[in-house]
């Protein structure tokens, strides 16, 4: 199971990569980099707090691991 930094850290490296690209997409849609990076940001802070959860909620099911020896 991970620790609750390790968990916020992988959401926060994950997020840039999606920060950008949503930006680069939003972009290349609306002609406008205040909108997109409006955007990007609204969707990614959204999402890192989905993700989060949902990793949480994850850790807590045992269903398809395996026993450690």
């Amino acid at each position: 199971m991970d620790t609750n930094i390790r968990t916020v850290a992988k959401a926060l490296t994950w997020q840039i990569l999606g920060l950008v690209m949503m930006t680069a997409l939003a972009f290349w849609q609306t002609g406008s980099i205040g909108g997109a990076v409006s955007l990007a940001l609204s969707a990614s802070l959204t999402s890192i707090v989905c993700y989060a959860l949902h990793e949480r909620a994850w850790n807590r099911i045992r269903w398809g691991r395996k026993a450690q020896a």
